[in-house]
């Protein structure tokens, strides 16, 4: 039995801590793209029933307090309809995605993936880049595009 040795033990102590700093990489990279998201859904969701109170503050009003005319509140109603539609997305895209795995006969992850590359077309490499990548602001970027990546404007056409 040959025991490691130092360099191979330190690389090998090397390697595990270059996993755990992508690990936590990850998970932090995780939380702020969900408290990030969390947080424009609450701003959006805010400002539009700010949006809605200001336009017209008596429906609102009405739409927030049940009444003869309307048995369920606004809200009640909302909150129902965002249930279903919640239930309805992730259940649908969930059968999709099932019906996907098991059409492909993938047993793992990896196969899957290896699956769908051989199945899916190839997106070819731009390196090095075509076209242009650096642009001064925005006005330069739709020109730029206008003109399908000519750098002089396109002749005017005649009506």
């Amino acid at each position: 039995m040959t025991h490691p040795s130092y360099d191979e033990m330190k690389e090998t102590e090397t390697l595990q801590h270059e996993d755990l700093i992508k690990k936590k990489f990850k998970i932090k990279a995780g939380v702020f793209l969900g408290s990030l998201t969390g947080i424009s859904v609450l701003v959006g969701f805010g400002s539009a029933l700010a949006y809605a109170k200001k336009k017209d503050p008596l429906f609102f009003n009405r739409g927030m307090v049940g009444s003869r005319e309307m048995t369920e509140t606004g809200a009640s109603l909302a909150m129902r309809a965002l249930g279903w539609g919640t239930l309805y997305a992730f259940g649908g895209c969930g059968l999709l995605f099932y019906g996907l795995w098991k059409l492909s006969g993938a047993q793992d992850f990896k196969e899957f993936r290896q699956t769908m590359g051989s199945i899916l077309p190839r997106i070819p490499k731009n390196n090095p880049p075509q076209g242009r990548t650096e642009f001064e602001g925005l006005t330069d970027l739709l020109s730029y595009i206008s003109n399908d990546g000519r750098t002089e404007p396109s002749p005017a056409k005649d009506s």
